[in-house]
């Protein structure tokens, strides 16, 4: 099926987190969400990744016709090639620096951006989903300590969502044309299936199998479309973050994971946590979309 997830670049990132791949230019963008810091890397040109920092923590990335869109803690950013930062949005939650900061978003297939707050202590049940549609950012899901896991089905007719504590995965069946979610029902149970770790971020593949990186747990987890768990892939270090499909033909899985949490003799006993990881798999991933203007 796959070998174990190896190294791809050694770093020491306190919290790696949201890979995406561009397809359009064959690379990968990352972020270390603390340091505020955006990776950029090709992989075919042996050269180390590229980092900008944005002066405040980071959660997530879209691509857009033009460069980025960031999901920082203030709010929605547009980044163009050129370096240019246009703010879209401001996060409802962030509150001049005493609230929620945003923290995993991915695009759906009409463009629209759909991202999740976490709470600030990561406990209470005051952060939420958003979905910007670039005019208004509206609230769909309430309630949640920590939005995660984010991902569609393949024929859009789903949308994967997690609240890390609850170590559940649910799915919301979605109405792609106007870009709501009906009601949703627990999906994966990782308390059922006697898995480890929580879940954290995730990706669907062309088979429309749902991949999650469960932090905590050293592995990565794959399900069927029924929700059933049909293998893990290990990784040397206890927590893996999110996950991408790319490469040329969308089969290399790249993989994110942090070393907060970790005390010094864990970090010496895991050494290449924080950094980020690879390996090829047999089914690709879908091409990820673009933002709408």
């Amino acid at each position: 099926m796959s070998d174990q997830l190896k190294i791809a670049i050694p770093l020491t990132m306190s919290l790696g987190e949201c890979p995406l791949w561009d397809h359009r230019h064959d690379r990968l963008h990352w972020i270390d969400i603390h340091a505020g810091r955006i990776y950029s890397w090709s992989p075919g040109d042996n050269a180390e990744p590229h980092f900008t920092e944005v002066g405040e923590p980071v959660g997530s990335l879209a691509l857009t016709a033009d460069g980025l869109l960031a999901a920082t803690a203030s709010g929605l950013w547009r980044l163009d090639r050129n370096g240019h930062n246009r703010q879209v949005a401001a996060n409802p939650e962030w509150l001049e620096g005493t609230g929620n900061r945003f923290n995993d978003g991915r695009c759906d297939a009409q463009g629209r951006f759909w991202v999740g707050t976490l709470d600030r202590d990561e406990t209470a049940p005051s952060a939420a989903l958003y979905c910007w549609k670039g005019d208004n950012l509206d609230c769909h899901l309430s309630g949640l300590a920590i939005s995660n896991g984010l991902a569609f089905s393949p024929d859009g007719a789903w949308l994967y969502h997690t609240d890390s504590p609850r170590r559940q995965v649910w799915r919301y069946p979605f109405e792609m044309q106007n870009g709501r979610p009906g009601r949703g029902e627990p999906w994966i149970d990782l308390d059922t299936l006697g898995l480890p770790g929580v879940p954290d971020g995730a990706a669907v593949d062309s088979l429309g199998r749902y991949w999650c990186a469960l932090y905590g747990g050293a592995q990565v987890a794959c399900f069927d479309t029924s929700g059933h768990h049909l293998f893990s892939i290990d990784l040397p270090c206890p927590h893996p973050t999110m996950l991408a499909f790319g490469g040329t033909d969308l089969r290399t899985l790249y993989v994110t994971t942090a070393r907060q949490h970790l005390s010094p003799e864990q970090i010496a006993h895991w050494p290449y946590a924080g950094s980020l990881f690879a390996c090829q798999v047999d089914v690709p991933g879908l091409a990820e979309p673009v933002l709408s203007d």
